[in-house]
């Protein structure tokens, strides 16, 4: 793991967006990420993100709104509750409003982090993008895959096992039901065909009661 990659990635987003970071920010941003709630949803999940975007910046339209849009995209998570996305998007807007972001910066940053609700084809080039990484974790090796499906269980282990299997393998044939789990080529050439073989296994074991 790169420990030097958020604080570049951090910096490289501000810079990108000309504005200087409210004070304290990004260290607020790691403790949420990293509060015990979280299993899948961490900063694991962070780091993987920001480390799929470096190399993959060249096909971002604004890439500084597309890496902060990373940073703030799970950054309110509880798994019980509901409006995640939108609680995220808010604290991401407050923080653009107070280092003197446009109406404009802004308004695309919020539409970023909506994207990751994943209830709609993402619209543009950058939603695309930000969408294909918060997604490549279905197109990890198996084991990683694995270890991700086991997360998402552990943040969920106050639902009946029953029921939580029955929900899970709802959501996973929905995006294997997808003409295209990936919206750029760069992603679809790397990911889906290994995602589809993920997403098959899983959909194809039994759900019990």
């Amino acid at each position: 793991m790169d420990e030097r990659l958020p604080e570049r990635s951090w910096q490289r987003a501000w810079a990108a967006l000309g504005l200087r970071a409210p004070e304290g920010l990004m260290q607020r941003l790691l403790d949420a990420w990293a509060e015990p709630q979280r299993h899948y949803h961490s900063q694991q999940h962070l780091h993987e993100c920001l480390a799929l975007l470096e190399p993959a910046l060249d096909l971002a339209q604004h890439p500084g709104e597309v890496e902060l849009a990373l940073w703030f995209h799970d950054a309110v998570y509880d798994p019980q509750g509901k409006g995640n996305e939108a609680r995220s998007a808010d604290w991401a807007i407050d923080a653009l409003a107070q280092a003197g972001a446009s109406q404009e910066v802004q308004q695309r940053v919020r539409a970023l982090i909506m994207a990751t609700c994943h209830d709609a084809e993402p619209e543009g080039g950058d939603a695309r993008l930000l969408v294909d990484i918060d997604l490549a974790i279905l197109g990890a090796d198996p084991a990683r895959f694995a270890e991700y499906d086991a997360q998402v269980r552990a943040e969920y282990r106050w639902v009946p096992g029953w029921l939580y299997r029955r929900k899970r393998k709802e959501v996973l044939a929905g995006f294997l039901n997808r003409q295209a789990i990936y919206g750029t080529g760069r992603f679809r050439d790397r990911l889906e065909g290994r995602a589809r073989d993920n997403l098959r296994a899983a959909v194809a074991r039994p759900t019990g009661r």
